[in-house]
């Protein structure tokens, strides 16, 4: 299940709580089941605890790559192209290195059968019970907007799920055809506050906005995979789904929330996260990682570690040079 030990969460949190969070990552909360991520052969020798903390991080670098990329939008309405280039570097490095990197190590991808599958699960719970879920209770919280944004999705959810069923059975029979991939209606999402009023609310968004991050990152390498597989239909289809989950909903989202602030606030947020990771979160996972034998692991949590605080450093710059 997914975790909540991500940079946009824990900047927000006391070190008491952040702290708990790290002793205790079995807390879960409404989102994808863990059977909607595959797993190849090679976690079986990862220590249950070191797959733990995967799933943790990718949770946090597949938000921050969606989150960054919003944030350099909102620096290019400020003008402010040196923050904008910033925040598009790094949010490249988020899923292209380092989510990739763990979810390498963790066994995410699998053969295109195995990663439909796994789409499949994913996308029979968030039509079947999480949006439907979340949409009662905005419903019932008199957040109208949410109510129609969850429901909007979860109808978008199971158009998506019945176009990889469709994609299983050509791949698994050898005949038909792979589905068309979406067309995505792009949502923009400038500075502002919050459009919600209850705290369940609120927080049904943050759970919504971390499984469709989650959902664009997983997808984006089922896509690579499948294309370097010779099955270019089904990669297109792969991709366009994860762009959907990108821009239409986790942007959907993300303004209902109030996410995106002016890039000074932006910028005050990411350096409590990224100083997070690179202090706290990262050095306790490769701590954990050497402790049970998981070595790799534990090189590649110090490596992230230590491209954490270079974020931080630039960010902290960058700041500091705001006009």
């Amino acid at each position: 299940m997914r975790r909540f030990a991500t940079r946009a969460a824990l900047a927000c949190l006391s070190t008491a709580v952040a702290a708990a969070v790290l002793t205790c990552p079995s807390a879960t909360a409404l989102s994808v089941p863990a059977d909607g991520v595959s797993r190849t052969a090679a976690t079986a020798a990862l220590h249950r605890q070191t797959l733990a903390d995967l799933d943790t991080a990718m949770h946090g670098e597949a938000y921050a790559s969606v989150a960054y990329t919003f944030y350099a939008a909102q620096a290019d309405r400020e003008k402010l192209p040196g923050a904008a280039g910033l925040y598009r570097k790094t949010a490249s490095v988020e899923l292209d290195e380092h989510f990739r990197e763990e979810a390498a190590l963790a066994g995410v991808v699998g053969s295109d059968a195995a990663n439909l599958r796994a789409a499949i699960a994913g996308e029979t719970y968030e039509t079947t019970t999480m949006y439907p879920t979340f949409a009662r209770q905005a419903a019932a919280d008199g957040d109208a907007n949410a109510a129609a944004l969850f429901t909007e999705i979860g109808k978008d959810e199971a158009r998506h799920l019945a176009a990889f069923r469709a994609a299983l059975k050509v791949v698994e029979t050898g005949r038909g055809q792979i589905p068309a991939p979406p067309s995505v209606d792009a949502v923009q999402v400038p500075a502002g506050g919050r459009k919600v009023h209850s705290a369940r609310t609120l927080a049904n968004l943050d759970t919504a906005m971390h499984g469709e991050a989650l959902a664009r990152a997983r997808y984006t390498l089922y896509a690579d995979h499948a294309a370097a597989h010779h099955r270019p239909a089904l990669a297109r289809l792969f991709q366009g789904i994860a762009q959907v989950e990108f821009h239409e909903h986790f942007a959907g989202e993300a303004v209902l929330y109030g996410l995106v602030g002016t890039t000074r606030a932006n910028l005050t947020k990411t350096i409590a996260g990224e100083r997070y990771e690179a202090e706290v979160m990262y050095p306790t996972f490769a701590r954990r990682a050497d402790a049970v034998g998981d070595h790799q692991a534990a090189r590649l949590f110090r490596d992230n570690a230590a491209d954490e605080a270079g974020h931080a450093k630039a960010f902290r710059e960058m700041l500091d040079h705001l006009h």
